[in-house]
C-alpha cells in the first residue's frame, strides 16, 4: 500500500489507529509499555514544566523506546546515561525555547552524548509534532525524492519538510482530525509493517 499517495482520509485513520497493535505485534521486551508511556504519559509530564525539559532518566527511557523499535545500541544508551542530569535539564530547556525554529532544537539536543538527529526528534516531537516528526528510516523510505535515508541534521530537515507539507494537504482532506507531522510519521511506521531490526 503506497500510503503517501493516497488522500483517503480513513486509509490514513486505519494506519495510525493500527499503530499500537503493530508496536505489540514486534514482540520486544518492554517495547508496548515503553511507547504507551512515551505516547501517553510523557508529553503530559514534559508540559506541565515550567519552563519545560526532559530528565536524564526520561532521556534514557526515548532512547530505549527509539532503540527498541529500530536497532539496539548499548553505547548510544550508556553515552546518554553519562550525561549529567542537570546539563541535560538545561539544554532540553534551551532547545524547547528555540522552537519552532527548524534546525536549532535538534542541534542543541544533538549536544548531549549519544543523541542524534533521531533521538532529539523523539524528544522534540512530544512537544512540538506538528514541526518535529520522530525520524524513522521506515518511515523515509516512502517519502518520494529523499534518497538513500542519512541520519544527519541536514537530511532530517528534508524529511521533517516533506512530512509537514504531506500533513498540510491532507488536513484539508480530513479537516475532522489533526494531522500533525508526527501523527504521518506515525501512520506510515504502521503502513510499513515496522519491521524491527531496519531501522537505526
Amino acid at each position: 500500500m503506497n500510503l503517501w499517495k493516497n488522500n483517503q482520509c480513513t486509509m490514513w485513520h486505519t494506519a495510525l489507529e493500527r499503530y499500537p497493535a503493530l508496536i505489540e505485534a514486534q514482540r520486544v521486551n518492554g517495547l508496548a509499555e515503553l511507547d504507551a508511556w512515551y505516547r501517553d504519559e510523557l508529553p503530559a509530564l514534559i508540559a506541565a514544566r515550567a519552563p519545560a525539559y526532559i530528565t536524564r532518566a526520561e532521556l534514557e527511557r526515548v532512547t530505549a523506546w527509539k532503540m527498541k523499535r529500530g536497532v539496539w545500541r548499548e553505547r548510544n544508551r550508556l553515552l546518554v546515561q553519562s550525561n549529567a542530569p542537570a546539563r541535560v535539564k538545561q539544554i532540553a530547556r534551551d532547545a524547547f525555547a528555540a522552537i519552532p525554529d527548524p534546525r536549532a532544537p535538534v542541534d542543541l539536543l544533538a549536544q548531549l552524548s549519544g543523541v542524534g538527529p533521531a533521538t532529539a526528534s523523539a524528544v522534540l516531537a512530544l512537544i512540538a509534532p506538528s514541526l518535529y516528526p520522530f525520524f524513522d528510516e521506515l518511515v523515509a523510505m516512502q517519502i518520494p525524492g529523499l534518497g538513500k535515508v542519512a541520519f544527519t541534521a541536514t537530511y532530517y530537515q528534508r524529511y521533517t519538510a516533506q512530512l509537514r507539507a504531506r500533513a498540510t494537504r491532507l488536513q484539508k482532506a480530513c479537516a475532522h482530525f489533526e494531522w500533525t507531522a508526527h501523527a504521518l510519521s506515525q501512520a506510515l511506521w504502521s503502513a510499513s509493517g515496522g519491521k524491527v531490526g531496519q531501522v537505526k
